[in-house]
């Protein structure tokens, strides 16, 4: 009894293994290869024994590939794989990843090329419509020219761009493009008002592309530090030398020293400016004995010199009295 049945349980066993080895065998929807070549194991899953074997070229790096469904059977067919299609939709996407060449490893490069050839080293390069090409992942990159000419008259240049890298053949474009002559621009390195005084920490010299750059715009640290805003600024913004003036010395509405000196005297007295100014500016500053505004010179920082004689501007209005402490 027991043999019998053992029999009669085989069909239902071949059956079932039958089944297995059918499920196990599928397409990969999406294949993913990092060499040159696509093998049988990239498409099928268990693939079995000759899963290496070579099918042929995979897609350049970063590009894709579609196999359609009468394809993989007739691949499935030729190396004994028990799959078929389910539909005519069934395919598979094969796609080798890859990463585009920086443009500064192109630039850099053809910066060394045309110094070569008598370009400014302070220019910059104009290519465009460049499109770096795509490189594998990982791969280690080198970039040359082949063929190269610059013309100092019209700043124009030409050349082939070679692209080298492990896992795929050479790559080749044409390039043209202009050397572009750049400038010193000193920018702001942060947002600042009205009245701030620009510190060297607040400036820093750039190059920036001479066509670009309007007349009047600072181009030395020198020329910057130390000055104060007419005007309010943003960070990376040019300065303007006609938006920079001398530091105030004399803050309107701060105490300051009124100085007078004439031949073997110098009399000093409290007083308030009544204006902000520089030093060399003129300012009316109130004389807190007298009350009286005078005019004066900043010659210092929180000094006004008033000259001997000085007819005073006007008596100080009530409002403005109102506020000065006694």
């Amino acid at each position: 009894m027991q043999r019998r049945a053992l029999l009669a349980a085989l069909p239902a066993l071949a059956l079932a293994r039958r089944g297995t080895a059918q499920e196990m065998v599928a397409v990969r929807p999406l294949a993913l290869v990092d060499g040159e070549v696509i093998r049988l194991s990239d498409l099928f899953e268990n693939a079995g024994p000759r899963g290496d074997v070579t099918l042929g070229a995979a897609p350049p790096p970063g590009r894709r590939m579609l196999i359609e469904a009468p394809q993989l059977a007739a691949i499935a067919r030729l190396y004994g794989l028990a799959w078929r299609p389910l539909s005519a939709n069934e395919r598979v996407v094969v796609e080798r990843p890859g990463r585009p060449v920086g443009r500064e490893e192109i630039t850099e490069a053809l910066r060394a090329e045309l110094l070569q050839l008598g370009m400014d080293e302070d220019a910059e390069l104009e290519l465009p419509g460049l499109i770096p090409p795509m490189v594998p992942v990982t791969a280690a990159v080198q970039v040359a020219y082949e063929g190269s000419h610059f013309d100092p008259a019209s700043q124009r240049f030409a050349t082939t761009l070679v692209v080298m890298a492990d896992g795929m053949p050479a790559l080749r474009a044409r390039l043209t493009g202009r050397a572009l002559p750049t400038v010193p621009v000193v920018v702001a390195t942060r947002r600042m008002l009205l009245g701030d005084v620009v510190t060297p920490g607040d400036a820093r010299l750039i190059r920036m592309r001479a066509e670009r750059v309007r007349g009047g715009t600072s181009q030395r640290l020198e020329d910057v530090v130390g000055r104060q805003l007419r005007r309010p600024i943003g960070a990376a913004v040019a300065f303007i030398q006609a938006d920079l003036g001398a530091p105030n010395l004399v803050i309107r509405n701060e105490p300051v020293t009124l100085v007078l000196e004439s031949p073997g005297i110098s009399l000093t007295a409290a007083g308030r400016a009544l204006e902000s100014a520089a030093v060399g500016e003129t300012v009316p500053v109130m004389n807190l004995g007298s009350r009286l505004v005078v005019e004066g010179t900043v010659i210092g920082l929180g000094r006004v010199r008033v000259l001997p004689g000085a007819v005073p501007l006007q008596r100080t209005p009530p409002a403005y009295l109102a506020s000065v402490p006694r």
